[in-house]
């Protein structure tokens, strides 16, 4: 019987779950480089959807100790409807879902509490899991790497459509083009990123809102103004993007989980995710 692979995926996911990487990591805190493996694993604790580093103890440049009190909730998600719960990556490193040891990373001033997880689990052994964001810095090669690691088992592809795309809320028209791109990302609902030109940029004030992402890199947002009310946060651009999203480059996009997307029109459906 043919493997469904994405299910097959999806059915590990409240599973402790690693994979090798043959990359060099470092990571850096202060002026100081904490962190330099050739011997890293990409670890996904269960329900967790994106990865952390992992390195042999003897690959960290400083003191573990316990650290203590160090708890933080969980935050369940679901990626779609009638999908497993998952926790919502903004959730806390602390928020452990195996068990082990947590331990704080001290290297003369530096001290990060509760920064690195040591699982009780055999085929980690002598490894600990870091918090990606407690440190200033990440390296694989010489690349810098931001939000957090990056999956190998998803990436993202840009596709030209001529398909005319709409954009409406309250029957107000925010955006009509024929010259979109999508944005397919595993897992993640394809996106229409849109010319600005085919934008009603007039409705639209910047926000102070900046999200990170692993593969596109920091996007900024806009609110809408419609009817009288504002919309936070609707849309949203990568004005310098990473290399594998280079193509929408100050292109914008619309949350499709809170406004009317008619594609070839056709209304579609307003999707039900975590950004709903």
């Amino acid at each position: 019987m043919s493997v469904h692979l994405s299910r097959e995926l999806a059915g590990h996911l409240g599973e402790l779950r690693h994979e090798p990487t043959r990359k060099h990591v470092r990571a850096r805190a202060g002026s100081r480089t904490l962190v330099d493996s050739r011997r890293a694993v990409l670890v996904w604790e269960p329900k967790r959807v994106v990865p952390s580093y992992a390195v042999p103890v003897e690959d960290v440049n400083a003191v573990l100790e316990p650290a203590e009190n160090v708890r933080a909730e969980e935050h369940p998600v679901r990626l779609e409807a009638g999908g497993p719960p998952v926790l919502d990556p903004r959730t806390p490193f602390a928020a452990h879902t195996c068990d082990g040891v947590s331990l704080s990373v001290c290297a003369g001033q530096v001290r990060l509490d509760g920064a690195a997880f040591r699982p009780s689990d055999p085929d980690l052994a002598d490894h600990v899991i870091l918090d990606f964001s407690a440190f200033d810095e990440w390296f694989e090669e010489d690349e810098v790497i931001v939000g957090h690691p990056r999956d190998p088992f998803s990436r993202i592809d840009v596709r030209h459509t001529s398909t005319p795309v709409r954009v409406e809320l309250d029957g107000v028209v925010l955006a009509e083009s024929t010259g979109a791109l999508l944005l397919f990302e595993t897992h993640i609902l394809p996106r229409f990123y849109l010319p600005r030109a085919d934008v009603r940029t007039e409705l639209l004030t910047p926000t102070d809102t900046i999200t990170t992402c692993a593969y596109k890199g920091h996007a900024r947002y806009w609110a809408a103004h419609v009817h009288g009310q504002r919309y936070l946060d609707l849309v949203w651009s990568y004005e310098r993007p990473l290399s594998d999203a280079r193509d929408v480059a100050w292109r914008m996009c619309f949350l499709d989980e809170r406004v009317d997307v008619i594609v070839d029109g056709v209304l579609r459906e307003r999707p039900v995710t975590p950004w709903s």
